[in-house]
């Protein structure tokens, strides 16, 4: 069962870390187009944490030709294994040559939507438009951001991960990818590794999952998340999405 937070101001739930070093943050960005933001949040990464952990309403989604498959957990149960392993085949076959995906996910509402007391990713969409945290999205960038869009959380675990691609949406118009880490004691040698791919995917620089981080990183920019090892003791928590720019 969900457990039921009873959800206050969303201010009184989530607050940015006050000695964030915003100068060498955004020198950061401007040279390499993307940073990592260690101790983002002085409120609210553990209570968010332990909120997802708890849940039992995840969807898994994957990439599919004509249309996404979306299976909650229950589903996932009565189809029986045999079924289940005909689409997982399918997950491995299209991930050998093309954009593929798997995980699960939770949405994060809009900002018009009613403020739910027992999501706390509720509350999360009104500290992601504040004042506070749209200004620290332009100290950084540079660029003056409109609406955090198209919000998930995403569980990474055995054998999810998600090829490469550059987040480039048509009449989106996204500025910047937003990945908030929650994820407590992850090894490198369990994957899920945020991975910017170098020149002709080459090479790649690679951000272990780590808890109370954001990844902010430039749109369109090559990037993917590494296979996870059936060794990974846990999932690979985020709430990731974009920040768009007003519409011309």
């Amino acid at each position: 069962m969900i457990r039921q937070t009873l959800v206050a101001d969303s201010a009184d739930l989530f607050a940015l870390n006050p000695d964030l070093d915003r100068k060498a943050l955004a020198e950061c960005y401007a040279r390499t187009g993307r940073v990592r933001i260690y101790g983002l949040l002085a409120q609210g990464a553990v209570e968010l944490h332990d909120h997802l952990r708890e849940r039992d309403d995840w969807i898994q989604v994957i990439h599919a030709p004509d249309a996404p498959i979306e299976l909650t957990r229950d589903e996932r149960i009565a189809m029986g294994a045999k079924r289940y392993a005909r689409i997982e085949d399918g997950v491995n076959r299209r991930g050998r040559d093309g954009f593929q995906y798997r995980y699960e996910a939770l949405r994060v509402p809009d900002l018009d939507e009613p403020l739910d007391i027992h999501d706390l990713l509720s509350p999360l969409s009104h500290f992601l438009h504040s004042p506070e945290m749209l200004e620290l999205i332009e100290d950084i960038t540079a660029r003056a951001p409109h609406l955090f869009i198209n919000g998930q959380a995403t569980s990474y675990g055995t054998g999810d991960f998600l090829t490469g691609h550059d987040d480039n949406a048509a009449g989106e118009n996204r500025m910047a990818a937003f990945v908030l880490g929650l994820t407590q004691r992850w090894r490198l040698e369990w994957g899920g590794l945020l991975l910017f791919h170098g020149q002709h995917d080459r090479t790649a620089e690679a951000l272990v999952p780590r808890f109370n981080t954001l990844d902010l990183f430039h749109v369109p920019q090559q990037h993917s998340v590494s296979w996870v090892s059936p060794s990974a003791g846990f999932p690979r928590i985020a709430v990731t999405g974009w920040y768009s720019t007003a519409q011309s």
